[in-house]
């Protein structure tokens, strides 16, 4: 899944991950106790000023009251922030927990996780990566494919958002080089990429500039699509290209020559203890980063072991090693162009839809479409990404397939890959927790990754009980991507912790996964830029999978699957900790029913 700010190291402390209603509260507030009033207008309040503060994840949600304006992310707006948050904790230690509802305890404990997590992160000011090779300002154009453009105000936005974009860049070149002046720097290696991003930007025509891209579609009275079309062709001249030209000039001159020659969060000022709070952060837990190091070593060596299984059961005499090689190159596994590719990821996720209902009770209603990864970061980033929808309902969820270099994306990893990001991964777990009324807005929307991602890796193993994987080859395509997660306990606290260089991180990701050189490497390179995130997939995962070992020595032949996901997924994302109880509860209130 992709983030959804424009930066990968969280400018906000928000997180967004599905439709739900951009405004309302939520229905458990009626006819509360004075505390649980008082909890549900701080919800309120904090949801209304997360959307202003983070204007272009309103318009993604479909609340554009904010579509012509871009998020302030200055280093005054920064620090206005921190404050906020800190006066949020304040706020909430004034409401008496004893008083609510079990309900609203819950709701009460999240939000303050959700604060804590945040303040707890302001001495490590990640604010400063605003940029990487997957996304940032010189991506900022994406947003265009999350509006809908179809009146004049809707175009009219999308000019004053481009015009107000120099004051945008400032504020980004003004965090960049807050870093280079604090030494809070990405590695070159993998900052070199970005020039070549910009320069997509630098246009001499307008008309081919990606921001122009809604004006290819428009369809207004003439007088207006004219009015409407020179502005943007004037602005994207005036405003936006010299906005790029000036980024780089300075990424170029000035922050490529101050970024780090090595890799690590280690290098990073106060780097140890900043990878210790991502770690915990993204993980959701209290575990050590050598305690993840360690398993991800005992699940790296138990998934080459039931990869060895499969090999057999493939009929392949070699060794592992040679296993990998013959998937990597072999053209049988290979599509020969990008259109081939994507109609194949379009008929598979057919296939995978109606399967759904063996393991599943609660499904939900929104859609999802297959589309193809913009060209213009494609060679730059992974194999796919989910996008959330929109929470007024305008936009589907949106499974995205790299089409780049057809001849690396194997055939066998696209069932565990559609299962990951779309269906009974992210698209199911995201659009269900957008259609919780009963819970607040920040509860369905929430994004603790060690949930979010540890459920859709959860979900490539349900194929097996879906009868998806057909063949062994896509069995061992659900090992690859399950081995893919496990080495990345190893390499990125091996990177950030141990102080890995980038050769012996690439090199252990390739002795034990089958995963092309090239997705190797941008996988790498993901970790580089991105510390502590990787590590929620499997320790997410590893944690539904307990829960579900527990409650069926429990409950033995008395365990439903169906509503052991139900219990999982319908009071939306939770952190690890506190995902147990609230399974248990839902379970035993299951139980109660019958």
């Amino acid at each position: 899944m992709r983030p959804r700010t424009l930066a990968f190291f969280g400018i906000f402390a928000i997180a967004a991950c599905g439709p739900a209603g951009p405004a309302g509260p939520a229905q458990s507030a009626n006819g509360a106790s004075p505390s649980a009033r008082a909890l549900h207008a701080l919800f309120d309040e904090e949801w209304e000023h997360d959307l202003r503060e983070s204007p272009t994840w309103a318009s993604s949600l479909g609340d554009h009251r904010y579509d012509d304006r871009w998020p302030d992310v200055s280093l005054a707006a920064q620090a206005r922030r921190e404050a906020h948050e800190r006066d949020v904790l304040a706020k909430l230690d004034r409401i008496d927990r004893r008083a609510l509802s079990e309900t609203d305890a819950l709701s009460y404990d999240l939000f303050r996780y959700k604060y804590q997590t945040a303040v707890d992160g302001q001495p490590f000011r990640l604010y400063l990566f605003p940029v990487n090779q997957r996304g940032g300002v010189q991506t900022a154009d994406e947003i265009a494919d999350e509006l809908p453009f179809t009146t004049a105000k809707s175009y009219a936005d999308w000019n004053a958002r481009l015009a107000s974009f120099p004051r945008y860049m400032d504020q980004t070149l003004e965090l960049l080089g807050e870093g280079i002046r604090t030494g809070m720097v990405h590695p070159r290696v993998v900052m070199q990429r970005i020039p070549a991003q910009i320069d997509k930007q630098i246009v001499d025509d307008p008309t081919k500039s990606a921001f122009y891209e809604p004006y290819k579609k428009i369809a207004l009275p003439q007088a207006e699509r004219d009015r409407l079309t020179s502005d943007a062709k004037r602005i994207i001249t005036e405003r936006v290209v010299p906005a790029f030209k000036k980024m780089k000039a300075f990424f170029v001159e000035q922050y490529l020559p101050a970024c780090k020659e090595g890799v690590g969060a280690w290098q990073l000022p106060n780097g140890q203890a900043l990878y210790a709070f991502t770690a915990r952060e993204h993980t959701t837990t209290k575990m050590t980063p050598d305690e993840i190091h360690a398993v991800g070593l005992r699940e790296v060596a138990r998934i080459r072991g039931e990869m060895e299984a499969v090999k057999t059961q493939a009929g392949f005499r070699g060794s592992l090693k040679d296993f990998f090689a013959f998937l990597r190159t072999d053209p049988r596994f290979y599509y020969k162009d990008g259109s081939e590719l994507l109609a194949a990821y379009r008929a598979l996720s057919k296939r995978i839809d109606p399967e759904l209902v063996k393991v599943f009770r609660t499904l939900p209603r929104t859609p999802y479409g297959v589309s193809a990864i913009p060209d213009a970061v494609a060679p730059d980033t992974t194999t796919a990404y989910y996008r959330e929808p929109a929470a007024d309902g305008s936009r589907a969820g949106a499974y995205f397939v790299n089409l780049y270099k057809p001849e690396a994306r194997p055939k066998w990893e696209m069932v565990a890959l559609t299962l990951h990001e779309a269906v009974p991964g992210h698209h199911l777990q995201i659009a269900l927790a957008m259609e919780q009324r009963d819970i607040p807005q920040f509860r369905r929307h929430a994004g603790y990754t060690a949930f979010v991602e540890g459920w859709a890796l959860y979900a490539e193993s349900l194929g097996q009980e879906m009868g998806v994987y057909e063949d062994a080859y896509a069995r061992f395509g659900q090992l690859t991507y399950e081995m893919w997660r496990a080495v990345r306990l190893v390499v990125d606290t091996g990177i950030h912790h141990l102080k890995w260089d980038r050769q012996r991180a690439i090199d252990f990701f390739m002795e034990n996964a089958a995963k092309p050189e090239l997705d190797v490497i941008n996988e790498v390179d993901r970790y580089i830029v991105w510390p502590g995130q990787a590590l929620a997939y499997k320790i997410g995962e590893l944690r539904i999978k307990e829960l579900r070992k527990k409650k069926t020595a429990e409950l033995g032949a008395k365990l439903d699957l169906k509503a052991f996901h139900d219990a999982v997924l319908r009071s939306g994302p939770l952190p690890l900790d506190l995902l147990e109880r609230q399974v248990d509860e839902a379970l035993r209130r299951e139980r109660e029913v019958k």
